[in-house]
């Protein structure tokens, strides 16, 4: 099984492209979802958070208040590497079980949908194949202003808090489209699904986990008998 890294910029139709994949039967392994799920009331990111920003960015039943907490990060550069310093680990725990399940069960790849992808280089390494979700600025600005009720100047500084989309781009092995309709956009994901199905990287990396574990297996049995 190959990973495929697939990410973009805030308001890029990420979820969009997510989705259509899920529709034509990939694995998809959500890391917003696993963020939600680590932050949990209770959860140890949860009282990790609690800790550093108090009562403030928790609601009444206890769980997150995101609006309060994205105010603070997105005006706040060291708030926001804090955040991230206390939720990635737990994320990426979290990813690493959900990979592992989807490899003892034969999927020929997984597709990672992590916002971060390049800002954070974590499991950049592992990836196989990146996916970047592209469009213009002005798209990107309006899209965003208009679904998150956002003034331009916080949609901008949102915006800034990633890395420039034009830069993902140069260093993705893909890049989608999503500048104009959502059949331009169905027809690329189709194309690089197919490309995805027709690659042979699975069974590369299924060799080399074969002969580790032949020779793991081999040594013990040796050193037993």
């Amino acid at each position: 099984m190959f990973l495929v890294g697939l990410t973009g910029g805030i308001a890029s139709g990420k979820s969009t492209v997510s989705k259509i994949l899920s529709d034509l039967g990939c694995q998809i392994i959500d890391a917003d979802k696993l963020a939600r799920q680590v932050v949990s009331p209770g959860a140890p990111a949860w009282k990790k958070i609690r800790q550093h920003f108090g009562d403030k960015v928790l609601l009444e039943n206890g769980e997150l208040n995101r609006e309060k907490l994205g105010e603070i990060i997105f005006a706040d550069p060291e708030k926001r590497r804090l955040l991230n310093s206390l939720t990635h680990p737990e994320i990426h725990k979290a990813m690493l079980w959900k990979v592992f399940s989807l490899f003892t069960t034969g999927h020929p790849f997984v597709v990672l949908d992590i916002p971060l992808l390049f800002e954070t280089g974590k499991v950049l390494p592992y990836m196989t194949y990146t996916v970047v979700v592209n469009c213009s600025e002005d798209q990107q600005l309006e899209r965003l202003m208009s679904r998150n009720k956002l003034t331009e100047e916080e949609a901008r500084g949102r915006m800034e808090a990633q890395m420039p989309l034009a830069q993902k781009v140069k260093a993705a092995t893909f890049v989608i489209d999503n500048s104009g309709s959502l059949i331009s956009t169905e027809k690329q994901v189709r194309d690089l699904h197919k490309k995805l199905q027709s690659s042979k990287a699975h069974w590369r990396l299924r060799l080399i986990v074969t002969s580790v574990f032949a020779l793991t297996a081999g040594f013990i049995f040796y050193l037993l008998y």
